[in-house]
Order: C-alpha cells, then structure tokens, then sequence
C-alpha cells in the first residue's frame, strides 16, 4: 500500500531511489543483526566458565560407617592406597615417571644468572644406581639397620642419594643444620647411621665435629663438593673414611648391582621431627606410606588439573621435611621437571624467573611477603584505589569458580606480579603452618592459579586434608584427603565435644606412618589401639564437611582463675594485625592475665604510623615510642573482640621486640613453629616487667 501511494505522488525516479534506499536499509539491518548475533555466540563461546569441581561442594565429606564421629572424602569408599597400577613404592613412581616422560629432563640445577642445566631420567637412573651400588660394596643391605643419612641443601644429588635409596631398599635419614649439633648427634646415634651424604665441607666438619671424642656409627662420608686433604685427614683421625660423591660412583659402576626393589610395607625413610620440646622424634614412614600421600594428591587435583611430563616444579621447601618430597614425588611420576633453586632464598625470584615453574609450593610466610611487597607498590591513592579495584573484579570471579589470568585486570595490572613468578604458575599448594584468609583470598585473584591450601604433619606422611578444586573460600584447611578418614575426638577441659563437630583430630589411613623409631612410648602416645594418630591440634566441622582448625590442645595452660587458654589460637587472631610480623603470648597459673611480646611490621609499620599521626625516626625509632605500642595494642584487642575471643583471652600489655623470630636465633623451629619454651626463657625480663608493672 505504502508503495502504491508514493507511486501515486511521485516520478519513476524518485521511485526508484526509494525502493532502494528501503532495500539497502534493510541489508544493514541484517548485517547488523547478524554481526550482534556472531558477537554474541563469540562471547558465549569464549566466556570464562567455572571450573567444574569433582563433587558437590556443598558435602565434601562423608560418615564413615562403624566409626562414631569419623568422616572421609566423598572421592572414595574406602582409603585409597595408590593411583597408578605400576606405581605402588618411591621406586616404581621413579621408574613410571622415566617412561612417560621418554626419558626427558628430570632434575636441573644452575649457576648465577646461568640457565638451567638438566640431567636427563637416565642419567639421574643411572647415577642412583652408581651410588645405590656402592653403598651395597661399603657393606650396606636392606636388612641392616644402619641407615643413609643426606645431610644437604636441595640439590640434584640429594633426590639422587634418596632414589639411591629407593633402588636397593635401603633407608634414608634426611638431617638439616638448624636442629644443632646436639640434635644431629642425637639422630646419628638413634638411627645407627653409618654412612652420610653430605653437600658441602662445612657440614662434614660439623658431623666430625658431633663425634669428636665419643663412639659413633659413622664409618663413611661421601662429599657432593671438591675434597679437601685436610678434611680427608680430620676423618681419618675421627676412623671415618671420606670419599666424594665422584669417586663413590666410579666404585658404583665397578661393583654394579642389579635393584633390589622394595615393597610397599617396607620402610622408606625416617625423617626426624624437631618438636618444640625435648629430642628429636624419628617418623618411620614405609613405601606405601608415601605413596598414598601422593596418589591422594593427584586423585583430588586431577580433576580438573592433570600434571604431566611438561610440567616445572621450583624446589627450595626443604626436602629434609615431608612436605616438599611428597610434592617431588607427584612431579616424578609424571614424568615432570624438578629445578633447583641456587641455595640462597634471597636469589628465588630470579630462579623463578628463569625456570618459569608451573608448579609452586609455598609457606605462608613467603605468601605474607608477597602480599605486603605488591601492597608495598602500590604507593599512591590512585595505585591502591586501582589495585581494590581490580582485586574486586578478580575476586568476584573467584566466587563463582572462574580461576584465570587473562582478563583485563590481569592485563593491565597483575601480570607484572605473575611475571616475578615465571609467568607460568598453574599451580600452588601451602601448607606447614595457618594462612591468613584475606593472604589466601587476595592471592587466589591476583595469581590467577588453582591455589590449595592442606593440613597435616609427619605422622601423616605429610597432609591429612586437602582443599577441593573449585572451592575458593577461605578459612578451612579442606576435606579428608582420599587416602584417610578423620575423626574429632572430646577435649573436655578446654570444652571440645565431638558430639558438637568440635575435638582434637585424629587421622587414620594407610598414610599413618609406623611409629617413631625405637621410641615405643613417645609412639603409644601418639597412636592409640586403634590406629588413630591424635595431632594434638582442636578442629570443627563445617557444614560443607570441611575442617578448620581452631586451637591447640598441646601448649594450653590455665590462669589463675583457673580459666584454660591456648596461646597458639591467640596468637593466629592477633597476627592478623597489619602491624605486626609476629607475636608471643605468654601467661601461667600464678597469673590472672596474659601479655605478649610483638614484633612489628619492619615494612609496614612506618606507613601505618604517619597516617595515625605518629611520626619517628625510622623503625627502631617508631617502637621505642610509647604511643606507637599504645596504638599497636589497641589494634590487637580490636581484633580480637572481633575474632570472638574472651575477655581473659585478651592480652593486657605488650612489649615490643625488634628482632624477627627466627630459626637461626633458636626462637624457631626449622618448620616455622614457635619454641615456646626458649621464647619465655629468651623474654623472661621483659615478661616479669609487663606483670610487675600491671599487678592487679
């Protein structure tokens, strides 16, 4: 009609024009329309979607029948033991790994501002073996119980000597420097070790050094480094033999022994724990222990995160601790790269940045540093607005399971952090020691990596729980690993009843390990008639069937009201504290309160102290100020309202200490955990001044 009329009214032309016009309009109405619509099946196509978890992630944990209060992982039915059909010992993960990778690059090493120089899996096989065979011709056998003791930074050589090891079912003691002399001489004599691998000249004088003047097991020391004539002579003197790891290896190859595999029953090292009081405890871990740590592992992360012959692990997490050597062993076999970092933590970045790792276990102090260095950086208004910001969008994602590092955030903001880690991180895993949620949270957006955090101890072999792939809340440490089952037990005198999801956890599965090495007491204390291993720590169920772990049950003492307090509970509310680095809190029977002794912040304090107004000569010159204690204090007990502590959980005073805790003073162990006793022998003064000058 309308075309009929405009005909009516107009010339043939002109009719013309407007049938066209009409008909080009149309055309890019459907250009259009199409070019929205391909938009659209684009972004539909390419959008970041949430990673799909391997199980409800509102039930990760199930009741275990027959068990009052136990819980497992809803992964299995029953504890799982291995994951691979021809990987049930150390030995045959090894061997596995040296297949699927082709026998491509196993382990690599460097040297300052050097690229990683790799040996291939049959030039680490064949080293073992060397090694493995000339420990055998020394007199060694998988029935004695004289054991190989490794006394070494991480290194090539010292998955090496291990895989030594492993190959003839031999034994290994892992040693590590910070536990003192005594401690070593303690071990040394405890395991009847009579031959120590060690890395550098420095510890073979201090291992002669333990023995000098008294009988001893040690018959032999082989030395990864150059040999001095010298230290050859001292040996000699003390009627031990020192040999290099070169020349062990060319005796190796002359008496070469076919492998004598072990068994998955039989025991694959005895890795001493420093314990914050008394000796050294030596766990007895078996083959099979060690496996179903790991095969546990790969069953939660595999889901959603297959680790194989292309992936990078960095290691520096000591190997003398079980953390880091259940880690290498999920690296092995896979088939997967392990480098090594320098030796020197200052120089890890660099390391990272060369190796370009896609796998990165961490500690969470190393996490607090992190955090602190990009806030650090973010040093105007603008650059912290900026980075919230961004943080908001990123976390956002994270809610809803997207886990990524190409977003625009990422693009124009964090990628300068993921460089400083390779670029490549897929993967984190911490452990060790309780991560603040927020560090855990922020990092889990800025990283852009799956991020899990367990919980565990030796006795375990290594973790107990793990968090589930695409849960990335915060502040629980996961669900029952597949390879145990976890129970709450009563904690009457600090009123933890398991009927209310509250006790001390006790594991059992076939990662609990044997026992401590002849310590039958210290090891019916430890693991009760019927197998459950009691960790001395207080945890609560969530209603999502994951664990958080609340208090400590080993270091409570009661006040002289009678009240019970756990410091270490205390001590994890108040070091949330953007001032503080660390803190100690310290009471006893004949008190009716606490105080604690802090250390502040080095990198955060001054900025905190100008915004309050409280300005100072430096850090030194800011925690000799009385207003600054005042404030820091002030600051805690807010905290502390809010993280529900009580009235007599508070802490009345303070006093500030300037040095960090660390292990090298002895106020730490090598695991990080506090010395409690050393740390109230080490501030006693300090600690009667607080109570003299707050009598009550």
């Amino acid at each position: 009609m309308l075309s009929l009329e405009l005909g009516r009214q107009m010339r043939v032309p002109e009719l013309e024009e407007v049938h066209s016009f009409l008909k080009s309009l149309s055309t890019r109405t459907l250009v259009g329309v199409a070019g929205v619509a391909a938009l659209t099946t684009y972004w539909l196509a390419t959008r970041p979607r949430p990673l799909k978890p391997p199980c409800d992630l509102n039930m990760q944990s199930s009741l275990v029948q027959g068990e009052e209060f136990a819980r497992q992982s809803v992964l299995v039915n029953s504890p799982m033991t291995y994951y691979y059909e021809d990987a049930k010992t150390m030995y045959e993960f090894f061997l596995r790994g040296a297949r699927v990778s082709n026998n491509g690059p196993c382990l690599g090493s460097r040297k300052h501002k050097q690229p990683y120089d790799w040996l291939s899996y049959g030039e680490v096989a064949a080293r073992a073996e060397a090694l493995g065979s000339a420990l055998l011709h020394r007199g060694h056998s998988a029935s004695s119980d004289h054991y190989i003791g490794i006394f070494s930074q991480n290194r090539p050589e010292w998955t090496i000597s291990e895989l030594a090891c492993y190959t003839y079912s031999l034994v290994s003691v892992p040693l590590y420097d910070t536990l003192g002399t005594e401690a070593i001489a303690y071990i040394i004599d405890k395991a009847s070790i009579s031959t120590i691998v060690c890395d550098v000249p420095e510890k073979v004088s201090l291992v002669l050094e333990c023995m000098r003047g008294r009988e001893h097991s040690i018959r032999t020391i082989v030395l990864v480094d150059r040999l001095d004539p010298e230290l050859v002579a001292r040996g000699l003197e003390a009627d031990i033999q020192i040999l290099s790891l070169a020349d062990m290896e060319v005796i190796g190859r002359a008496h070469h022994q076919q492998p004598r595999p072990p068994r998955p029953e039989d025991m694959a090292v005895i890795c001493f724990t420093s314990g914050t009081t008394g000796n050294p405890k030596g766990a007895m871990l078996t083959h099979g222990n060690v496996v179903a740590n790991c095969s546990a592992f790969i069953k939660i992360t595999q889901a959603i995160c297959i680790i194989d012959h292309t992936d990078v692990h960095i290691s520096y997490l000591p190997l003398a601790h079980m953390f880091e050597r259940v880690v290498q062993g999920v690296m092995l076999v896979h088939g997967a790269r392990i480098g090594f970092f320098q030796g020197d933590i200052r120089g890890l970045m660099d390391d990272m940045t060369t190796l370009r790792p896609t796998i990165f276990p961490v500690v969470p102090r190393l996490l607090n540093r992190m955090v602190d260095k990009i806030y650090g950086q973010a040093n105007t208004s603008l650059k912290r607005w900026l980075l919230g910001f961004a943080y908001r969008r990123k976390e956002a994602e994270l809610k809803r399971g997207i886990v990524r590092k190409d977003s625009l955030w990422d693009c124009l903001i964090f990628s300068k952090v993921q460089a400083t880690l390779g670029g490549r991180v897929r993967m984190m895993i911490t452990g060790a020691a309780p991560v603040s949620p927020t560090v855990l949270t922020f990092l889990r957006a800025v990283l852009g990596c799956q991020f899990y955090e367990g919980y565990g101890q030796t006795e375990c072999t290594a973790g107990c729980t793990l968090t589930m792939p695409g849960d990335w809340t915060a502040g629980h440490v996961g669900a029952p690993l597949p390879c145990n089952s976890i129970k709450l037990v009563d904690v009457a005198e600090m009123n933890y009843l398991a009927a209310n999801g509250e006790g001390e956890v006790c594991v059992k599965g076939p990662n609990v390990f044997l026992g401590y090495l002849k310590d039958p007491e210290k090891t019916e204390e430890t693991i009760d008639a019927d197998g459950w291993v009691h960790t001395g720590d207080i945890g609560k169920w969530q209603p999502n069937g994951t664990l958080k772990i609340v208090d400590r049950k080993k270091h409570i003492f009661k006040l002289a009201q009678g009240e019970y307090i756990a410091p270490e509970k205390i001590e994890n509310v108040y070091v949330q504290s953007d001032t503080l680095a660390q803190v100690f809190v310290h009471g006893d029977s004949l008190q009716a309160f606490l105080v604690a002794i802090v250390v502040p912040d080095p990198d955060f304090l001054p900025g905190w102290a100008k915004k309050k107004g409280l300005e100072g000569e430096g850090y030194l010159g800011l925690c000799s100020r009385k207003e600054v204690k005042a404030a820091i204090l002030q600051d805690m007990l807010k905290l502390g309202k809010e993280g529900g502590l009580k009235s007599f959980e508070q802490v009345k005073d303070i006093a500030i200490h300037t040095e960090m805790f660390s292990v090298q003073n002895g106020l730490l162990t090598p695991t990080l955990k506090s010395k409690r006793t050393e740390l109230r022998n080490c501030f006693r003064e300090q600690i009667d001044l607080l109570y003299s000058s707050n009598k009550m």
